[in-house]
């Protein structure tokens, strides 16, 4: 069974599937964007020093950038 990893976790060039976010307080703009449980990613860059994360959500091609405590709470398995 495949192990669940935050998205802070997950190295550039990482494609997840999201599996659950656990946190009410993830914008609703990410939702919009198709950033919600059951969505492939990718991860597109890393800032450094905590900075953001960029992700591309693949089934639309949409680019996110989420704060690294945001993306603490969201769980992804690698595909």
């Amino acid at each position: 069974m495949p192990n669940n990893i935050s998205l802070d976790k997950l190295k550039i060039g990482d494609i997840a599937k999201i599996n659950a976010i656990q946190s009410n307080e993830i914008p609703a703009k990410f939702y919009e964007l198709g950033f919600y449980p059951g969505s492939v990613i990718e991860v597109k860059h890393k800032a450094p020093l905590n900075g953001p994360i960029c992700v591309n959500v693949v089934e639309n091609n949409a680019l996110i950038a989420i704060r690294k405590s945001e993306a603490k709470l969201i769980t992804a398995v690698i595909i």
